[in-house]
């Protein structure tokens, strides 16, 4: 496994990422594909054996249970110095007013709930889940680095959001003397590529580390287009994300794949591993031979006509992935 930093940071994270929402009591939140603790246990040692020191939750997934069992799971099996842990803050986790959003005593809460649930005094990489119309930027912003202060968090990230929202938030963060967010998780792949219209650039600008979710485009690019799995089937923001005109581009994966005589998994993150913009993808993994395929792409190199190839099909999007 390969490590890089995380932006312009010194904290040294691995190529890939597992991301851990795949993992939580499917009878806990709205995720009935969820993988409970007993089934979730290979993935954390398969990847721990791999070099995989990075791994992402929220506070949202399966209604804090992911939390709870990559917090467990992880400490049972390793050191706590030795694995970066992010999750994230913003989504409903309870009813009524406060129940979600980044207000300071939203986030303030929160926390410590996830905190309670990962097992751990402190995460490493704590991350608004979405952008909140309700709340002032600053509010957000000066609560985030207070928690920072507390030690309760070692560094700070943000996600999907519009360009001109980071930068703003970047720029309230040094006129403020707060805590900086270090990285974007933003919906990235080869189906989704308006992130390269201003969010990348931006991230390479003001040296913040890119840590695309969805780089398999939720499965999409790692098997015929009108293949379904449970998951697909139960996943009702999935299948807003995507549209028949992208069949296309999952063909020419499969193609390229099969000369290559490779999973057109590999094929498809190779491709996004290949932007210099991109830190770490974060992988979901429910299966062996997906982390086998994660852990491969990273040693897969794609020529430039195989990239031209991936890449020739592509068509704008509506924005997507910021809900």
């Amino acid at each position: 496994m390969d490590y890089v930093n995380l932006g312009t940071t010194g904290l040294q994270v691995s190529r890939i990422c597992l991301g851990c929402m795949s993992y939580g009591e499917p009878t806990r939140g709205n995720q009935p594909w969820s993988l409970d603790r007993d089934e979730a246990v290979p993935f954390f040692r398969r990847a721990l054996d791999a070099g995989i020191n990075f791994f992402d939750t929220a506070n949202v997934y399966s209604a804090g249970s992911s939390e709870e069992i990559t917090g467990s799971t992880l400490l049972s099996m390793t050191s706590r110095d030795d694995v970066v842990i992010a999750t994230k803050v913003n989504g409903r986790m309870r009813p009524g007013p406060n129940g979600q959003g980044l207000s300071r005593k939203a986030i303030l809460s929160e926390v410590d709930h996830s905190l309670r649930r990962l097992g751990t005094d402190y995460i490493d990489l704590y991350q608004i889940h979405r952008w909140d119309d309700e709340t002032p930027i600053e509010e957000t912003l000066e609560a985030l680095h207070d928690v920072v202060r507390a030690g309760k968090v070692r560094y700070l990230g943000a996600s999907s959001m519009h360009a001109w929202q980071f930068a703003q938030a970047l720029y309230l963060a040094d006129m403020n003397g707060w805590t900086r967010f270090v990285s974007m998780q933003n919906y990235y792949n080869l189906l989704y590529r308006e992130e390269e219209r201003e969010m990348l650039p931006l991230c390479e600008d003001q040296g913040v580390g890119v840590i695309p979710w969805s780089p398999l485009a939720r499965g999409r690019l790692t098997r015929p287009w009108s293949a379904q799995t449970h998951r697909s089937e139960n996943d009702e923001f999935g299948r807003s994300l995507y549209d028949d005109d992208d069949r296309p581009i999952v063909d020419a994966v499969i193609d390229v794949a099969t000369r290559r005589g490779v999973a057109p998994a590999q094929v498809a993150l190779a491709w996004v591993l290949a932007n210099p913009t991109v830190t770490s993808p974060i992988i979901g993994a429910t299966k062996a031979h997906h982390l086998d395929d994660a852990i491969a792409a990273v040693d897969l190199h794609l020529d430039e006509s195989e990239m031209a190839q991936l890449e020739a099909a592509y068509r704008p999007h509506p924005v997507r992935g910021f809900r």
